[in-house]
C-alpha cells in the first residue's frame, strides 16, 4: 500500500485514496463488531434470562401465577341490534359525503 503523509496543523497525516480508505474502514468495522460479539456474549452470560434462558436459582415458571385472559363479555339481541343501527347510520353518512 503506497501511502504519502502530509504535515497539516503540526500533524502528520496520511493521504489515503478511496480505496485504501474502504479497505481500513472496513478493518476497523470487522474489529469493531468482534468487540460487541465479545460484549454481547458477557451480557448473556450475566442476564440470561433475558433471552430466554434462566439461571437454576431462577423461579420456575409453575412457581408463578398464571395470568387470565381476558374475555369480551357477550352482547345481548339489544345490543347487536342498536350497534347494528348505529354502523348503519355511520356508513350511511360516510357514503353522502362521499358523494358530494
Amino acid at each position: 500500500m503506497d501511502v504519502s503523509f502530509v504535515i497539516d496543523g503540526g500533524g502528520l497525516v496520511a493521504k489515503l485514496n478511496t480505496e485504501q480508505l474502504r479497505r481500513l474502514a472496513r478493518l476497523g468495522a470487522i474489529a469493531r463488531l468482534e468487540q460487541l460479539t465479545q460484549e454481547e456474549a458477557a451480557i448473556r452470560a450475566e442476564f440470561p434470562e433475558l433471552f430466554g434462558r434462566r439461571r437454576r436459582d431462577a423461579v420456575p415458571e409453575s412457581a408463578k401465577p398464571a395470568k387470565r385472559r381476558r374475555r369480551r363479555k357477550k352482547m345481548s339481541p339489544a345490543q347487536k341490534k342498536a350497534v347494528s343501527e348505529r354502523m348503519r347510520k355511520y356508513w350511511a353518512e360516510q357514503r353522502k359525503a362521499k358523494g358530494k
